[in-house]
């Protein structure tokens, strides 16, 4: 049965993602607000799938900010990539630049504002986030970021990729750290299970702190939702 609900999800999903990606394409040089009302719709209608077809539904705990900020999330799936389309507002998502290259999906992605960043930290690629972050923020848009820099198994912990802290120092934003559990649930092979995601946002952590701590304190708030080693 899971295996069927979990095909029945892969047909609906992508029967919707063909038309909203297209429209994204072809409104969004017609109305600057299509650039972010589609993904917007894309976002919820994948939470739709998930939860009718697979049972997967999302809680949210905590306040989502309505202010700019850098927001922090841990990363366990593809389930979250997703989600944070219907939950904050216009977010420019930080993501690997290979995504740029998947036809259609990318050059929409980089005209919803997504800043891409490779593996390699390369020093074009760095100043080419920093510039896309500070556009981001001047138009009041929210920062989402997996400050891990990849997805992990549940459980797992690795510390902050290097870029996190450039972008914290640059945006000059509170952050706000998010812990998940989607990874139980969602996991990165075809079959999902039915349950509840939790998504916990915590408090705000103001700019300008040294390194050090706020990357204590992140990495904290981020793995508050893993079991103790």
């Amino acid at each position: 049965m899971a295996v069927l609900r979990s095909l029945l999800f892969q047909l609906l999903f992508y029967a919707g993602t063909v038309p909203i990606v297209l429209s994204t394409l072809v409104f969004s040089l017609l109305d600057e607000k299509a650039r972010y009302l589609f993904p917007r719709l894309w976002g919820v209608w994948f939470l739709f799938c998930a939860r009718v077809c697979v049972g997967v539904k999302l809680r949210v705990e905590g306040q989502i900010p309505t202010e700019p900020a850098l927001i922090a999330l841990k990363h366990q799936s593809a389930f979250e990539t997703m989600a944070i389309l219907a939950l904050f507002d216009r977010p420019a998502t930080v993501m690997k630049a290979e995504l740029r290259s998947i036809p259609l999906w990318g050059w929409a992605a980089a005209r919803h504002g997504a800043i891409f960043v490779d593996r390699q930290g390369s020093s074009a690629m760095l100043r080419a986030m920093m510039k896309a972050a500070a556009a981001a923020v001047a138009s009041g848009r929210p920062i989402v970021i997996f400050p891990e820099g990849t997805r992990v198994s549940p459980g797992e912990a690795p510390p902050l990729a290097s870029g996190f802290a450039g972008l914290y120092k640059v945006a000059r934003l509170p952050v706000v750290p998010v812990a998940l559990d989607s990874g139980r649930l969602w996991p990165k092979a075809f079959v999902r299970h039915p349950g509840t995601i939790l998504f916990r946002i915590g408090e705000p952590i103001a700019p300008g702190l040294p390194r050090p701590e706020i990357e204590a304190r992140v990495h904290a708030a981020i793995n508050a939702l893993e079991p103790l080693s």
